[in-house]
């Protein structure tokens, strides 16, 4: 059977995620209002900050891959549905917790909830999501899909050590910073796609290409986020350009320009990145150095690799609407860096 794609295939100059959201528009009209009745809590405070991230847009890329890749396979009922409501809960308090991590100011163009009710209540409503999650993923009665959601959070969680480690480190290297996105970013994107043919009960390789999909989605996800930081508008990313480089995080575009850069480049980074503040004339200097060493040009290709093994991973699942959404997915994922 032919490749799905390749990413130089697609037809449209400005590739969409809209088809993947038309096709699951009616299980995620279920989802919302799963969330929002799951976030709901007699402690007034808790409905309160996790509205506030909820209802403030995200594309809800991780729970449209649970319903697309159940839905693929024909799957009937409603366990899909909660099954993506609780892969939304588990990234909702991951951003909560990162926030507080990064000391971040904004998330998707509003004022982070730390900002608003403090670094307690943030971490605290996190874990209250969590734990919703987690009841969601029982009311399934998939013992194979909590495994992988469970599995998931506990490799989150590890990320978040591991950022933590690499964090103004002008030391790590690029295989370092892989493993702090896979664990931190595309294991979730792994999960979310592999219980979609689990709950449909599907043998397998099936599910193997969703989780490896989703794993190599998650990738080009991340390190184009990485590029836009730099590269990109405030409005891609919903916080401030340049927020990575303030926060002295160490990216994949970082590690490119040190590892290519001179000494005297290399005690600028040191400088930056493992101080206690930079100027705007910093970040300018910053891009520029990312831009002679192309180290975002090169970011973007690494992105557009994983992305193309996104598409090669399609290739084993059933022809059909669904997997042409999916792979529309991966094509706009890259071109948001276009």
């Amino acid at each position: 059977m032919a490749v799905v794609a390749t990413l130089s295939d697609n037809p449209s100059p400005s590739p969409s995620i809209q088809p993947l959201v038309d096709i699951v528009s009616g299980g995620m009209a279920e989802v919302n209002e799963l969330i929002l009745s799951k976030a709901g809590s007699n402690v007034e405070l808790i409905p309160e900050i996790a509205k506030h991230l909820i209802s403030s847009g995200g594309k809800r890329l991780r729970p449209m891959l649970t319903l697309a890749c159940a839905d693929m396979f024909g799957y009937r009922g409603n366990g899909h549905v909660t099954l993506a409501a609780s892969v939304e809960f588990m990234h909702t308090a991951t951003l909560l917790h990162d926030d507080v991590v990064d000391e971040s100011d904004m998330r998707r163009g509003k004022l982070a909830a730390r900002k608003l009710w403090g670094n307690q209540a943030s971490v605290l409503v996190g874990d209250y999501l969590l734990g919703q999650a987690f009841k969601m993923m029982v009311d399934v009665g998939s013992l194979e899909a909590l495994r992988i959601l469970s599995e998931a959070s506990a490799i989150i969680a590890e990320g978040e050590v591991l950022q933590l480690g690499a964090a103004k480190n002008i030391n790590t290297s690029e295989a370092d910073y892989l493993r702090v996105i896979e664990a931190k970013t595309a294991a979730l994107f792994a999960a979310a796609a592999e219980v979609g043919p689990v709950i449909a009960g599907q043998d397998a390789p099936m599910k193997k290409a969703a989780r490896t999909y989703g794993m190599e989605l998650g990738y080009a996800f991340q390190l184009v986020d990485d590029a836009l930081d730099y590269g990109g508008s405030a409005s891609d990313l919903g916080k401030d350009i340049g927020d990575d480089f303030r926060e002295g995080k160490i990216t994949l575009p970082v590690v490119l320009a040190i590892q290519r850069g001179s000494d005297a480049d290399t005690a600028f980074w040191k400088r930056c990145l493992e101080g206690e503040g930079v100027s705007d004339a910093d970040l300018e200097e910053a891009i520029s150095l990312l831009k002679k060493y192309d180290a975002l040009s090169d970011t973007i290709e690494r992105a557009r690799t994983y992305g193309q093994n996104a598409l090669d991973a399609l290739d084993a699942l059933p022809s059909g609407p669904h997997k042409d959404a999916l792979a529309d997915a991966v094509a706009f994922c890259i071109s948001r860096v276009s």
